[in-house]
């Protein structure tokens, strides 16, 4: 037998996820941080606010 996860297969609560990437950039402070995120949306990526 062998443990294999079903790639295709809905998650519990039914949502069917699909593949994504990502970069994660490390800034210094916030204010760096909304500086990032700012001219990334304005070059049109699509961006998320992460605080780790």
């Amino acid at each position: 037998m062998t443990n294999q996860v079903d790639k295709k297969a809905p998650a519990r609560n039914g949502y069917q996820y699909k593949p994504q990437w990502g970069v994660l950039v490390v800034c210094t402070n916030e204010k760096h941080q909304q500086s990032i995120y700012e001219q990334n949306k304005a070059k049109g990526l699509k961006c998320k606010v992460v605080s780790l």
